[in-house]
């Protein structure tokens, strides 16, 4: 069942007892923007050559410029091996954070980023939680990161506990903040002042955007060394 609410378009879902219910629109933008994604995965993996000996196209030396940057901005204080591991990972929630930042931009009537519902940036942040726990688990032993909760004393266990997940809610919040603050900004600006700041406007969403998946990929980075280490 549909409804509106709002501006917003809610779909509602009935499984027996249970009554769950979508935004709409941010979940088919967020799924047109992973298709997007997927397929310029696609697109760039046609690129590689078959032959290890043959010289690299210009798709492969792209891949190969974007992987070594990423691994050199967004983990370069972690072993090359655990990099190596995360990179999928971190690379993935990047592009994907960025790409659902930058539709802010687009002219298109009802069409908003799904990083403005805090759902999304919840969900986010949730994974990395996840993954951090994980990584900490099997790089240090599950007896060792769970005991690193009752460090420096046992009785701080509470508020360690608390610290950790209060992470994870700032994770999800800055990023919601930011995204939804800009939008509004957007939308603001070409109505109060002259049509020529809309450039001005599709610009700062860009440069925003694209900071605001960079800090999110660098924190979830940075939570997961924590756990690790």
């Amino acid at each position: 069942m549909l409804e509106t609410l709002g501006k917003k378009l809610i779909l509602h879902l009935q499984l027996g007892p249970v009554r769950i219910s979508f935004d709409l629109v941010t979940v088919l933008v967020a799924l047109a923007v992973t298709g997007f994604l997927a397929l310029g995965a696609w697109w760039l993996r046609r690129g590689l050559p078959r032959d290890p000996e043959a010289p690299l196209s210009r798709r492969a030396a792209f891949l190969i410029t974007v992987l070594e940057l990423a691994e050199t901005q967004l983990l370069g204080g972690f072993p090359k091996r655990l990099a190596r591991d995360l990179l999928p990972l971190i690379l993935t929630l990047f592009l994907f954070v960025l790409f659902c930042n930058w539709v802010t931009v687009l002219p298109i009537p009802y069409i908003v980023s799904p990083t403005q519902n805090l759902n999304v940036t919840f969900s986010l942040a949730l994974l990395v939680y996840t993954m951090s726990h994980y990584y900490g688990a099997r790089e240090r032993g599950l007896a060792a990161h769970l005991r690193s909760y009752l460090e420096p004393y046992p009785f701080l266990l509470p508020m360690n506990l608390i610290g950790d997940f209060g992470r994870t809610l700032s994770h999800a919040f800055r990023l919601f903040g930011n995204i939804l603050g800009g939008a509004i900004l957007i939308t603001i600006m070409p109505v109060k002042f002259a049509p020529l700041v809309i450039l001005a406007n599709v610009w700062f969403g860009l440069f925003v955007g694209a900071i605001q998946a960079l800090v999110f990929a660098l924190l979830a980075s940075a939570y997961i060394r924590i756990a690790v280490e």
